[in-house]
């Protein structure tokens, strides 16, 4: 019998089962965060889209819809990604004033050149002296609420990061760690290195470590689980386009196996039709919302019988009516396929890192990194 984890404290926060749904940009909006809560009965820890430090503080106008939380969002969690102590602590202290949210996460996880380039996302973690800034001012300005950070193993294998950045968080009162078992090297390819999770877990076991990287479905996450000995796990591109996971990772978690969900085609239909509504009510137009859901219907129909033909009109709809048309002429009886279950999303490698110059010279250095590296962009 499989022995199942306690529940996971972040900070003042019961999370049961100890399941979190990883930031990812234009994905894990309102609309998408509230469907995978249904699905697991409101159980776990949904976190925002990555909101950058410069654009909260200048009070950007996107930026502000993003960090907007449903009154049935318990906890509220901000993931917030920043490359300037002052303008983190200053984000933070925004949001505990206004009362924003009830959780803070920080992404170093982020492997995008444009980011890197500058000296952001998961290169930041080498500077150690500017990650400890980071994580200080955060911590200061919470006051009383988590803070949790997500991070790589490193800019790749000759330069990981991930044990000595471990240990400044627990130093600086981090409440949380998540560790995607990827270097920045590695990017989304390749396998995910789930015994640097478990030497994460040796190294601090003072605070929860969560896992994160190859969880495709809920056995993945208590194997997971059992492998590395880690509190928790963060699930990121295996929920593309199936938001149904959180159900059965609730059902793996409470030992119920025998309540994971296979919907047919129909069912899928049925949940991609509340998925463009939510994002047309969200946004304020049926149109924009719909055409914002377009990039998730190849995740969602993923494995099924549907043509290239159909695929294609899918792709271009622009109205609720014309989605549920096309759909509606698909053999919605079809089983849930096997070749529907296993990775999804970006899966290639980058195995060139762009740095700025000279950034492995001294890892101590806090130097030159700019605010150009603060895109509106995420990963991790």
């Amino acid at each position: 019998m499989t022995t199942l984890p306690p529940p996971l404290a972040i900070g003042p926060h019961t999370v049961q089962p100890p399941v979190v749904l990883a930031p990812m940009a234009g994905i894990t909006n309102a609309p998408f965060r509230t469907l995978c809560r249904e699905f697991s009965g409101g159980k776990g820890l949904f976190v925002s889209e990555m909101i950058t430090t410069r654009a909260l503080v200048e009070r950007n106008e996107k930026t502000m819809q993003l960090i907007h939380f449903d009154e049935t969002e318990k906890p509220r969690s901000i993931q917030l990604y920043g490359v300037d102590p002052v303008t983190v602590g200053k984000a933070v202290r925004m949001i505990v004033e206004e009362d924003r949210a009830d959780h803070i996460d920080l992404n170093f996880g982020c492997p995008v050149p444009k980011v890197t380039r500058k000296g952001g996302g998961s290169a930041l973690p080498y500077k150690r002296n500017l990650l400890r800034a980071i994580l200080r001012e955060a911590v200061a300005g919470a006051g009383d609420l988590p803070v949790t950070m997500k991070m790589r193993k490193g800019i790749d294998d000759d330069h990981l990061t991930y044990l000595d950045a471990g240990r400044i968080a627990v130093e600086e009162g981090v409440t949380a760690i998540a560790l995607h078992g990827r270097t920045t090297a590695q990017h989304y390819g390749g396998t995910a290195d789930w015994d640097a999770i478990a030497r994460l877990k040796e190294h601090v076991p003072e605070i929860p470590v969560l896992g994160n990287g190859d969880i495709w479905c809920a056995e993945d996450a208590l194997r997971m689980v059992r492998e590395t000995g880690c509190d928790g796990v963060v699930v990121g591109r295996g929920c593309l386009g199936r938001p149904w996971l959180f159900n059965d990772l609730v059902a793996a978690f409470e030992g119920r196996p025998e309540d994971f969900h296979r919907p047919t085609l129909r069912e899928v239909a049925t949940t991609m039709h509340r998925h463009a509504q939510l994002l047309g009510e969200w946004i304020g137009d049926e149109t924009r919302g719909v055409i914002d859901f377009r990039k998730h219907v190849a995740w969602y129909l993923k494995g099924f019988s549907v043509g290239s033909e159909m695929r294609k009109k899918l792709a271009v709809t622009s109205s609720l009516a014309e989605l549920d048309a096309h759909l509606s002429e698909l053999d919605l009886d079809q089983a849930w396929p096997e070749s529907a279950d296993g990775p999804r999303g970006r899966t290639s490698g980058n195995n060139r890192v762009v740095l700025p110059d000279g950034w492995l010279k001294d890892p101590y250095d806090c130097a030159g990194v700019s605010e150009d590296a603060e895109l509106d962009t995420s990963g991790g």
